[in-house]
């Protein structure tokens, strides 16, 4: 099994204020589905666009930064047999939140 990060740019989610309810709506129906398929692991919306940023040396910088050209708004990961499984929930993710999706393969982890 491989695991996938499926994520949308916040900026292409723009949807008016009283049709939010039916896409959160239709967006938890595709989670329940991935729970009971089993392939559900983790995910959720991004509260804010704020980020701090950690260097190396410790030192923190708080943003949003200026120069930033997409910016997360969301993301899922699952885990599933196929990168064309993956793009199959990425597409039902993409119909329910009304803007694309991209989905990245997750680097195995020997030790978990």
């Amino acid at each position: 099994m491989m695991r996938y990060l499926i994520s949308f740019d916040d900026g292409t989610m723009i949807i008016p204020d009283d049709e939010l309810p039916a896409v959160a709506e239709a967006a938890r129906a595709v989670v329940r589905e991935a729970k009971a398929a089993g392939v559900w692991i983790f995910g959720g919306g991004l509260l804010s666009q704020r980020a701090s940023i950690v260097a190396t040396d410790g030192t923190v910088a708080d943003g949003p930064f200026p120069e930033t050209k997409a910016v997360v708004g969301g993301f899922s990961i699952i885990e599933v047999p196929s990168r064309e499984v993956a793009l199959q929930w990425a597409a039902k993710l993409a119909a329910a939140c009304r803007c694309a999706q991209e989905v990245r393969e997750i680097m195995y982890d020997p030790e978990s």
